[in-house]
């Protein structure tokens, strides 16, 4: 290929601001990344190997996402949302978020009671489910059904 210096120096003029992108780039996730390991060694006392294991690149978005779900200033409590999730982990299942949500929810001051009760409205709901979708009731008509329930249920309470 014969090429001309002008379009030699044309590529050029494209590579290098690219590069100069990706430096840039490079160091910005480099500096999130570490901000992150120190918030997360912060918080925990150690760089968790949960967190150890995610790509470094993509670490601070997680962390932010993670605090922002863990935020005080949620509508859910603490106690509440860690059965929830214990709830849902046990469904997946998955031992390890099972091992933590359990833990987690300990710490905000949930009882065995509450633990034990959490994992059967867990078991139940995928019970129900498994019935309703394995029975292929027409959803449009389930709805129906529940909404006057509930309408009934609500009148019937007062509420």
């Amino acid at each position: 290929m014969n090429y001309s210096s002008k379009t030699i120096l044309t590529r050029v003029k494209l590579v290098i601001p690219m590069l100069l992108l990706t430096l840039v780039l490079s160091a910005q996730n480099n500096e999130a990344y570490e901000n992150a390991k120190k918030e997360i060694t912060q918080t925990y006392g150690t760089f968790l190997i949960m967190f150890e294991v995610f790509p470094e690149h993509a670490l601070a978005g997680a962390w932010e996402t993670f605090k922002q779900l863990a935020s005080p200033d949620n509508a859910i409590s603490p106690k509440y949302r860690e059965l929830i999730q214990l709830a849902v982990a046990s469904q997946i299942p998955c031992v390890y978020c099972v091992y933590f949500h359990t833990a987690a929810a300990k710490a905000f001051g949930a009882t065995d009671a509450e633990i034990e009760e959490a994992v059967a409205h867990g078991a139940q709901t995928r019970y129900w489910s498994m019935v309703i979708q394995g029975s292929q009731m027409e959803f449009k008509e389930f709805k129906a059904e529940m909404d006057a329930a509930m309408k009934y249920m609500s009148e019937k309470s007062g509420k």
